[in-house]
């Protein structure tokens, strides 16, 4: 076991946000589930929590353990320590595709694809993401840069033998194409999942797994709880990609791993299954993407 990593490695920016206190603790699960997407690296709230104290948090309210996602070079060996320092965490690695073209137009992306490699050879590395396509925040000519990566990323997962996280953001029938054309890792996963019911049974067939993050709980999110309704449920998989998208009725609200029980109850509600029963899925669908955290 390493030393556990620096506490942080960036902060979050605060302005126009108007409560940064940390919301109270919910009710824990009585069946243990799995964050399976968060950012741990990035400083949020009114205190800073190191990780023990986060993950601390989360346990006490039946969250047994998180993947640690990356999206630069810096945060993917952050996440690689700090999976090596904790049992309650799994590493995800890579360059996200708003980083991609930043990367590129240095010089530097086949470099940094080249540490992911490094990286993903780790015991404890489960997952290459998050990686994909992002035409919200990256227009032409840097979406050649994400294309280049992303398909990068996919022939890491494969090589290595695990997961993959997709971050696709206004960008569904590219990346789907993409997954189509150059062949999906066996476990793909498409974090804080943002298509429609129709997509959702496209990824359903093809065997993905959708990752339902607190954006489900939102009033104008309809398109994600008719998503999550026609996913089968072995392939549903949950995650706060804290510190972002805190479930209502915190939103604005610092969010992490310790809030998954308000989404988790959200959802359950929806589908109309027990809290128990959908827990002990989703337990074992993350266990089944990622394997083992002991």
């Amino acid at each position: 076991m390493t030393e556990t990593p620096d506490t942080y490695v960036r902060e979050r920016a605060t302005e126009g946000r108007k409560d940064l206190r940390y919301p109270a603790a919910p009710e824990p699960l009585a069946v243990p589930v799995y964050d399976n997407h968060c950012h741990l690296e990035i400083s949020d709230g009114d205190v800073g929590l190191s990780l023990e104290e986060q993950l601390d948090r989360a346990q006490a309210v039946g969250i047994a353990g998180v993947v640690q996602a990356s999206g630069d070079v810096e945060s993917s060996r952050w996440a690689v320590d700090a999976a090596e320092s904790d049992p309650r965490v799994l590493a995800a690695v890579a360059i996200h595709p708003n980083d991609a073209p930043t990367y590129a137009e240095a010089g530097r992306l086949d470099e940094a694809i080249a540490v992911i490699d490094e990286l993903a050879a780790r015991p404890r590395t489960r997952a290459i993401g998050e990686t994909g396509l992002d035409y919200f925040r990256t227009e032409e000519p840097g979406r050649a840069a994400q294309h280049a990566s992303f398909e990068a990323h996919i022939a890491l997962a494969k090589k290595h033998g695990i997961a993959m996280q997709i971050h696709d953001r206004d960008a569904h029938d590219d990346v789907l194409e993409t997954l189509r054309r150059v062949g999906a890792p066996d476990r793909t996963v498409f974090h804080c999942f943002s298509g429609d019911e129709p997509m959702a049974r496209i990824c359903a067939d093809a065997g993905y797994y959708l990752s339902f993050a607190g954006n489900v709980t939102f009033k104008n999110a309809q398109n994600l709880r008719d998503a999550l309704a026609v996913t089968p449920r072995e392939r549903i998989l949950i995650e706060t990609d804290a510190p972002f998208l805190t479930p209502v009725p915190l939103r604005g609200r610092p969010n992490a791993p310790y809030l998954i029980p308000i989404t988790l109850r959200f959802m359950a509600a929806e589908l109309g299954l027990d809290v128990d029963e959908l827990s002990a899925q989703i337990a074992a669908n993350t266990l089944e993407v990622y394997g083992s955290f002991a």
